[in-house]
């Protein structure tokens, strides 16, 4: 090994020369649009069972409410190409059009004119698919997008921005662990719940869970170093920024191997490219590819300065409101009035937003179960099709796929608020409304709706390995009994006898 590389000189060394990412500006775009490839067809698949018109929570019904607005408010306030339209053929077609301008950013057709339609279209998606897509990864992915827009100007203020994007998301999730109080995070066990706890374990979650509790804790403190201290090094030279860039990846390929969290760490990857410059990328592209990307004319094209110019009076106004967004978090005050005002109201567009991944861990995890019963007696399960439920199903891994339903069911004992979407989807299953029932992986009333419903709570908890030796089983479960957050407890009032009112506690009569 030359030692004399990894001399001082050599790791803060500046790189000023004017090429130095025009690889990484080609490059980033189309990775991107598989990103966005991946968010729209995991949620085409869903948003009609979701916010359709007979979804659990239809888009119409929302729109309604701010009907007596103006046009420029109701946009303002809810900005979507579904004011236009908001039926179920219509959010079908935002889907196809943005895996259709996703496939023409990856093969560098109408780059520019890609990206803003799929800014738009997911933007779109975004407020139509209300609590259903309140996840970091969709704020993650609309203010990449919108920046990438302006990349292919090709300015350094861009290119700055991403890495302080890069920076607010690592950061931003360490600190958040620290200033919640979290007692797992103070004493290092976090990792000693969380393959077990997180919303959708694969089966290697199986294996981490297994881990020495030694090693967990080590993993621990690595995360939040990775998380808390690495993120500085994102801005500092070359040097420091490399090994910042492998560490995060390194962090980011070992979250992949023992969890499923949809497209979060694919971006978090890609975001990295800012970290590296085209002396380093050159070393991993191709010759035959390297080569044919700067033959391309777009790769040669020399950006004006008025693009600069607007680029960067952009990135301080991204700078502006994310950092006072980021004061707001992390001191817990409102920002003053004339500021609170602008980030109220540019919250809406999503072009940035604050990042604060499992800032509290759940020490236990508690699934509830869903039976339906024609006669009272006859109890028959709704399946999903990949949170747990059956103890000898395997986890399936599942990146970049999110479905939507099943996560939410990790929420739903948490708190009251999920009950505004719990209570609807309970509705459809009764009136067995065939787009929602799509999103499960079968239908136990084929005919026609259950007459009783009962939810139940489970307590899980993953064998250890010479359980899964004897038995086969991932899971172990507890049953824990009615779900205590339903409101309605009432049995049918024709059940019959006591022991059928007691098994229908749960049960809603739905004639």
């Amino acid at each position: 090994m030359n030692l004399s590389r990894l001399r001082p000189a050599k790791l803060w060394k500046r790189s000023l020369d004017p090429d130095d990412y025009r690889l990484i500006v080609w490059l980033f775009p189309r990775l991107l649009g598989l990103v966005y490839l991946a968010a729209f067809a995991s949620l085409g698949l869903q948003i009609v069972g979701l916010v359709g018109e007979q979804g659990i929570l239809p888009l119409q019904e929302k729109l309604e409410l701010l009907s007596d607005r103006s046009a420029l408010d109701r946009f303002l306030t809810l900005p979507t190409l579904f004011w236009i339209d908001s039926g179920d053929g219509a959010l079908r077609a935002a889907c196809v059009a943005g895996c259709v301008f996703a496939l023409m950013l990856i093969f560098g057709v109408w780059v520019r004119v890609s990206l803003i339609a799929l800014f738009v279209l997911f933007l779109s998606v975004f407020h139509a698919g209300q609590i259903f897509l309140n996840f970091q990864w969709d704020y993650l992915l609309l203010e990449t997008g919108f920046l990438a827009i302006f990349l292919q100007n090709g300015s350094r203020a861009v290119i700055w921005m991403y890495r302080w994007l890069l920076f607010r998301v690592r950061f931003l999730s360490g600190l958040s662990k620290v200033l919640s109080g979290d007692e797992t995070w103070a004493d290092l066990t976090a990792l000693n719940y969380y393959f077990e706890v997180q919303p959708l374990p694969h089966s290697l979650s199986w294996y981490a869970h297994q881990l020495p509790d030694g090693l967990l804790k080590f993993a621990t403190g690595s995360v939040l170093f990775v998380e808390i201290i690495v993120p500085f090094m994102m801005l500092l030279p070359r040097g420091p920024r490399l090994v910042a860039a492998w560490l995060t990846l390194g962090h980011q390929g070992l979250i992949l191997l023992t969890s499923n969290h949809s497209y979060v760490n694919p971006l978090v990857i890609l975001l990295c490219l800012f970290l590296f410059d085209d002396r380093a990328v050159r070393r991993i592209v191709p010759g035959f590819a390297l080569r044919r990307i700067e033959s391309s004319n777009r790769f040669r094209a020399e950006p004006g300065k008025w693009n600069h110019a607007f680029a960067g009076a952009l990135s301080l106004w991204i700078f502006f409101i994310s950092t006072a967004q980021s004061w707001e978090m992390i001191y817990g005050r409102r920002n003053p009035e004339p500021i609170a005002w602008l980030t109220e109201h540019v919250r809406p567009f999503r072009v940035t937003s604050l990042y604060h991944v499992f800032p509290t861990m759940k020490t236990e995890r508690i699934e509830i179960l869903i039976e339906g019963s024609i006669d009272g007696e006859t109890w028959r399960p709704y399946r999903f099709r990949y949170k747990p439920q059956d103890p000898d199903r395997a986890p399936r891994f599942i990146v970049p796929h999110q479905p939507r339903l099943d996560w939410m069911m990790w929420f739903l004992p948490m708190h009251p608020i999920f009950l505004q979407w719990f209570e609807p989807f309970v509705r459809r299953l009764q009136e067995n409304s065939t787009e929602v029932l799509d999103l499960l992986e079968e239908n136990p009333f084929p005919e026609t709706g259950p007459r009783y419903l009962r939810i139940k709570a489970f307590r899980y908890r993953f064998t250890d390995p010479q359980t899964r030796k004897r038995t086969g089983n991932w899971w172990v479960r507890e049953d824990l009994g009615p779900f205590w957050m339903m409101p309605w407890y009432e049995a049918p009032a024709d059940a019959g006898s006591e022991k059928k009112r007691q098994e229908s506690a749960t049960g809603r009569d739905s004639r």
